[in-house]
């Protein structure tokens, strides 16, 4: 992916430094091309230079390479969270599934990718949907989070949302047999 990336990138500087030639054609139409044409007489256009920086305008200063480096790495989403979830109370859900809604902004960028972290481990599949199924989850606690990848590189992730789920208990009397009637009319 960085060989493509920097290849179009190559790719895309090189026109910028090749000569640039101007004609006009038979329909009277202004033409700007990097070939001179064969039938029509052309004549070059000079551009600026290309900005640059010279050493002198670099930072010099010395570098202890010794002390650990830190980098410091904005989140690109200001707002990245869980929401629909009920905070003080339990969530009603008999088969255990929900669907867990993500806010985020700006909106999620093409190359980024979300992932459900259920009690910290991944959870479902990676999506750019901001809607996420939970399927047949067990009761109680658990804590829910979202993560923000770039292919598997973690960019951002939300804090964590504790959930108490609540769903029928599988031995209820609810869900015992009926009984038999001892006498069948």
């Amino acid at each position: 992916m960085r060989l493509v990336f920097a290849t179009v990138l190559l790719m895309s500087v090189l026109p910028a430094t090749a000569q640039i030639y101007q004609y006009t054609d038979a329909k009277g139409n202004r033409v700007y091309t990097d070939r001179p044409p064969v039938d029509a007489k052309a004549s070059t256009i000079d551009l600026p230079p290309i900005n640059s920086v010279t050493d002198s305008q670099r930072d010099t200063t010395a570098r202890d390479d010794s002390a650990p480096q830190t980098v410091v790495q904005l989140a690109p989403y200001s707002t990245l969270q869980l929401v629909g979830l009920p905070e003080e109370q339990a969530l009603r859900a008999n088969n255990g599934s929900f669907i867990a809604q993500i806010e985020i902004a700006p909106s999620l960028a093409p190359e980024h990718r979300l992932q459900l972290l259920l009690n910290e481990q991944p959870y479902g599949p990676v999506t750019s949907s901001v809607r996420m199924a939970v399927n047949n989850l067990e009761r109680g606690e658990h804590r829910l989070a979202v993560q923000v990848l770039a292919g598997e590189q973690v960019i951002q992730t939300s804090s964590e949302q504790t959930l108490f789920l609540q769903r029928v208990h599988n031995a209820s009397p609810a869900f015992s047999a009926k009984p038999k009637p001892l006498f069948a009319p």
